[in-house]
C-alpha cells in the first residue's frame, strides 16, 4: 500500500537545512511503514519493532522521532492541514476569506494524490482510532497544531484592521470544519469525491460555521 505524498516546501529563504530534510524523510518512512502495518494488523497487532523493521530503521532511531507506535502516524496525518494551508497561503490579502476558505479546502481534498491515497489512508486511521485512545489523542494533537498555524496565515488574509479574537475563532472554525468532515466522512463507504466527499461535507461545515463571523461578511 503506498502512502501520501506530504507537502513538501519548496526551496528558498528559510527553507529546511539538508539534514532537516533527511530527518524529516526518515520520520515519513517510519510513517508510511506504521500506516501499511496498521492497515494490515490493526494498531493492536503492531509494534514498534515491527514498524522499525518496515521502515529499515534500527528501533532506537525509531524511538528518537516518536514515543509510541501511535505516534509513528503524525506526519501523515498533518501533511494534509500542511497542504491546505499551503493553498490558503497562496490567496492574495483583500480576497473575501470565505471565498478563500472554501476554495484551498476545495482544492486540497480534491488533489490527484489525496483522492488516490491520502484520504482512504485517513478513512482507515480514523475508523482505528475508535477504538484507540493513543491514536485518537495523536489525531486531536494534529489539529490543534494545524489551527495554531492557521492563524497567521488567517490574519494575514483578513488584514492588519482585523480584530485578534475573530482570526482565531475563524481559524479554529476552519480547521475544526475539516476535522469533523474527514471524521464523518471516514465512518462511512462514501467515495472519496463528489456527493458525501470529504470536500463537499467540508465545504457545507465550513458554511455552517463560520456564516455569522464578522470576518467573512
Amino acid at each position: 500500500m503506498r502512502s501520501p505524498r506530504p507537502y513538501s516546501p519548496q526551496a528558498g529563504p528559510g527553507a529546511p537545512s539538508l539534514t532537516e530534510r533527511r530527518k524529516a524523510a526518515t520520520q515519513l518512512d517510519i510513517a508510511r511503514a506504521a500506516c501499511e502495518l496498521f492497515a494490515e494488523h490493526g494498531p493492536d497487532g503492531t509494534t514498534a519493532e515491527d514498524i522499525a523493521h518496515r521502515a529499515g530503521v534500527a528501533l532506537r532511531t525509531f524511538y528518537r522521532y516518536f514515543r509510541n507506535k501511535q505516534e509513528a502516524v503524525a506526519p501523515l496525518l498533518a501533511g494534509g492541514g500542511d497542504a491546505w494551508r499551503a493553498l490558503l497561503s497562496e490567496e492574495a490579502p483583500g480576497t473575501p476569506l470565505g471565498e478563500a476558505l472554501e476554495r484551498a479546502v476545495t482544492r486540497s481534498l480534491n488533489d490527484p494524490q489525496a483522492l488516490a491515497e491520502g484520504l482512504e489512508v485517513t478513512r482507515g486511521l480514523l475508523r482505528a482510532a475508535e477504538t484507540d485512545e493513543a491514536l485518537r489523542a495523536v489525531w486531536y494533537r494534529v489539529n490543534q497544531d494545524s489551527e495554531e498555524q492557521l492563524v497567521p496565515v488567517v490574519a494575514r488574509l483578513a488584514g492588519p484592521g482585523a480584530e485578534a479574537l475573530g482570526v482565531r475563532l475563524l481559524a479554529a472554525a476552519a480547521t475544526d470544519a475539516i476535522r469533523i468532515s474527514l471524521e464523518m466522512w471516514s465512518a462511512t463507504d462514501a467515495p472519496v469525491s463528489g456527493p458525501g466527499s470529504p470536500a463537499e461535507l467540508a465545504v457545507r461545515c465550513l458554511r455552517d460555521l463560520t456564516g455569522a463571523m464578522p470576518l467573512l461578511r
